[in-house]
């Protein structure tokens, strides 16, 4: 597990990078005492953190979304709470960032305390079987946007390459070139592969850097 008070997870859309995020968090919390999980996909309208929120409580990390996160209401509004994000030093923050330049909006409030306290990791969300970031342009034109906007530079890279439930150990293995790739062209070291937890044992064999995840869906593990 990273050592950094933030971490702020980022990627395209159907990138995976919520799943990964919470159960990032929940991971976290087994080894700090107060962590948070901030919402700031203020305009992706696929799965949110605000679907796992049962799982979330269940394991004692605190959920910041948007007050319209469990309504009809489509409104991109942020939570007052998110400033505890950077206001308090004593609670780790998990981020989860919308998709594309739009999404990192949000996130340039905050970058300049970000930058100040100097105690984060922004991660760049790769799966090699997205369409929007299969090949080495993509991803690079997704860095550079989210990193103009935001107003703060990506620390690595998180191999989160899958097919969903298909997913096998070689699904992951052959995406290794891959990221190998994206890292050699952005300068970015690869922090971690989310491997499914029923997969870790075999993915070990060959990479140790894991983070064992459990799909979420609509606030239950699938």
């Amino acid at each position: 597990m990273l050592n950094k008070r933030i971490t702020l997870f980022l990627g395209h859309y159907g990138s995976g990078k919520t799943n990964v995020a919470v159960n990032y968090a929940i991971n976290l919390k087994k080894q700090v005492k107060a962590v948070s999980i901030y919402d700031l996909d203020i305009v992706n309208p696929y799965f949110r953190t605000v679907d796992a929120v049962n799982i979330l409580k269940d394991n004692g990390v605190e959920l910041v979304v948007s007050p319209y996160a469990e309504t009809n209401v489509d409104i991109p509004a942020m939570n007052s709470k998110s400033y505890q994000m950077v206001d308090d030093l004593n609670r780790y923050a998990v981020v989860d960032i919308g998709g594309d330049d739009r999404g990192a909006l949000a996130l340039g409030r905050f970058s300049d305390k970000i930058k100040l306290e100097n105690n984060y990791e922004m991660l760049l969300v790769v799966n090699k079987y997205r369409p929007e970031t299969r090949d080495l342009d993509g991803i690079l034109n997704v860095k550079d946007e989210i990193e103009r906007t935001a107003r703060i530079n990506f620390t690595g890279v998180v191999n989160n390459s899958n097919l969903g439930n298909d997913t096998t150990a070689n699904t992951i293995f052959d995406s290794f070139s891959f990221i190998n790739e994206v890292s050699k062209k952005t300068g970015l070291p690869i922090k971690f592969t989310a491997v499914r937890k029923d997969l870790t044992e075999k993915v070990k064999e060959k990479e140790n850097k894991i983070l064992p995840i459990e799909l979420i869906k609509y606030g239950d593990w699938l």
